[in-house]
């Protein structure tokens, strides 16, 4: 069975890594695929059939940035539905966002993303992120400085 993104016959599994480098900066990227084309947020992906969440997060976690990672704690999860005009539900992914730690690697953009930027948290203002995708770096923020405390 074919599993299309558009358009979709169930939900469809995806991770996303809220990845941090020792000195509290964050990484984001820039969508280059819908849905959110051209809008920044944090890099992840879909997860494969027989692939297990935190393999699926390093891998496209790799393949988006080029960087390497050491997967931390679920940060949240989330379905994020979106409807057409018709009000035909045209994507619906259930999203498991991880705590990342920066293990190795050069940051660049990849497969799916169009820029690549590190950031500390309080310069999000500049990139047009998602009032949720603000509050979950703000969450993986708090658990970042209790790790390395």
């Amino acid at each position: 069975m074919t599993i299309t993104r558009e358009y979709p016959q169930a939900p469809i599994v995806g991770v996303g890594g809220v990845i941090f480098f020792r000195d509290g900066r964050v990484v984001l990227a820039k969508r280059g695929k819908p849905p959110a084309y051209g809008r920044w947020s944090i890099p992840g992906g879909a997860v494969h059939l027989g692939e297990r969440l935190e393999d699926g997060l390093k891998r496209e976690l790799l393949e988006e940035t080029g960087i390497r990672v050491e997967v931390g704690p679920v940060v949240k999860v989330f379905d994020r539905i979106i409807k057409d005009d018709e009000g035909r539900i045209q994507y619906h992914y259930v999203l498991v966002d991880y705590l990342c730690f920066y293990s190795s690697g050069t940051l660049r953009p990849g497969s799916d993303i169009l820029e690549t930027a590190l950031i500390y948290p309080s310069q999000m203002d500049r990139f047009n992120l998602l009032d949720e995708t603000r509050a979950l770096i703000d969450d993986a923020y708090q658990l970042f400085q209790a790790t390395i405390r």
